[in-house]
């Protein structure tokens, strides 16, 4: 969420900013924002003025007394008392009004996209979004590369049928040494972010709306979030979710920062208008696990943080043996409140191209705005920090990868050294269909 200061002295700015984000429909906003923040200005001084003259009536008792406009000190008690209820029942009109169209500012200004860096490619979507860099050298082996599900299955891995009974689709059951081989990934994340500065945490995996609408927009919950029914709960669709509200309503001292972060947990997503969701695979599904990263930083150490903790991401798969590239998103692919954002996509042996496994972004200060998380600054002045969130590794999704590019011609999976530790020292996972 924007600055309204900022909005209304530079609304040209703002309007440039939709156009290239490809949201036309939203330029009138900025003029009806100026508006009613105009409006509502001129309310709050109207209700200061009216607090200023309650403050002066009782001056006023001796200049009615002396010019014989009241009788004595009875009658003037009676015409303050008469004035006081005036301007009571008016400031109660004004400071309704004032609510309201403070309401209605908040709900616009959270619908206007923040700025973009100026670095980020101007396109209208994800077609138009621009290769930075390949990590190692994607192959293509001399054999046949089944279907991931069907590799897991090879390994008895894998249940989606009984899954379909007991949940639904998008649900699944991983079992034997593929599921030792999801926690083991997970396992090894979490001990390759502490080892690079990170603290560990496992936080909530439920969150009240005011963080839900504080760290995403409305249209993003609406076709990702899980409600409680009878709550005020929603089930997370990212741990970045509950720690990033984990500062909600704080003022953080400056001399702890950066704040460096890493989470495990489930997620859970309704994938409303998503493709695939019914197919036999496990790259777009209800529930998954992930670890992410999270920063919280000083305005002008964010773009540093951006750059390391895409790097994470690309260090940790390339450990792995899985050839990555980052993909910087264009204007029309950001989410509303970010400022610049990159994918890292991982290569498909079976597809021959590559594919999302995890996203980094810098958010501004945006999320900071909308959930009152201050800084204190060394010389005592307040200021909002900006907010990084970035994927490390995501499984299932990230299995697809791994199993294609570490499979044997007869089926069996190669275990990276990195991994071995965390498999009980397996080297490779055996066919055992």
């Amino acid at each position: 969420m924007l600055d309204i200061k900022f909005l209304r002295t530079n609304p040209d700015i703002v309007k440039e900013n939709i156009k290239k984000k490809f949201q036309d429909e939203k330029l009138p906003l900025v003029d009806q924002v100026i508006e009613l923040d105009k409006q509502f200005r001129e309310a709050k001084q109207k209700g200061d003025d009216l607090r200023m003259q309650k403050k002066q009536l009782s001056k006023q008792v001796g200049k009615w007394i002396a010019s014989g406009e009241v009788a004595g000190p009875e009658e003037a008690k009676a015409r303050i008392a008469e004035e006081n209820a005036k301007i009571d029942a008016e400031m109660e009109a004004l400071g309704k009004s004032e609510d309201e169209l403070q309401a209605e500012i908040r709900k616009i200004m959270m619908v206007i996209p923040n700025i973009i860096d100026p670095s980020v490619p101007i396109g209208k979507d994800d077609s138009e979004n621009v290769e930075i860099e390949k990590f190692g050298d994607p192959f293509v082996p001399d054999f046949e590369v089944p279907h991931h599900v069907d590799i897991m299955k090879r390994l008895a891995g894998i249940d989606k049928e009984s899954a379909a009974r007991t949940t639904g689709e998008g649900f699944y059951y991983l079992m034997g040494d593929v599921a030792r081989l999801h926690s083991s990934v997970l396992s090894y994340a979490r001990d390759f972010m502490i080892n690079r500065g990170f603290t560990y945490y496992i936080p909530p995996y439920m969150i009240r709306s005011k963080v839900v609408t504080g760290v995403m927009s409305f249209a993003e919950m609406e076709n990702m979030m899980y409600k409680i029914e009878g709550e005020d709960l929603y089930l997370i669709g990212t741990s970045e979710h509950s720690m990033i509200g984990k500062f909600i309503d704080t003022i953080l001292p400056e001399e702890s920062l950066p704040q460096t972060l890493t989470s495990y947990s489930p997620c859970f997503r309704k994938e409303v208008g998503s493709r695939g969701i019914e197919e036999r695979g496990v790259y777009r599904i209800h529930q998954f696990e992930k670890q992410e990263m999270v920063v919280v930083c000083k305005p002008e150490e964010s773009p540093k943080w951006y750059d390391i903790m895409w790097q994470n991401t690309v260090d940790f798969f390339r450990t792995l043996d899985i050839p990555v590239r980052t993909l910087e998103c264009c204007s029309g692919d950001l989410a509303d409140l970010k400022v610049k954002s990159c994918d890292v996509e991982a290569w498909s042996p079976r597809q021959k191209k590559y594919f999302e496994v995890g996203s980094c972004s810098n958010l501004g200060d945006a999320q900071a705005r909308r959930l009152q998380i201050r800084v204190q600054g060394e010389d005592g002045k307040k200021y909002l920090p900006h907010t990084l969130n970035n994927t490390v590794v995501a499984p299932p999704r990230m299995l697809i990868a791994f199993l294609e590019n570490n499979l044997n011609a007869d089926g069996s999976i190669r275990i990276p050294v990195a991994l071995r530790p965390y498999m009980g020292g397996q080297e490779v996972i055996p066919v055992k269909e």
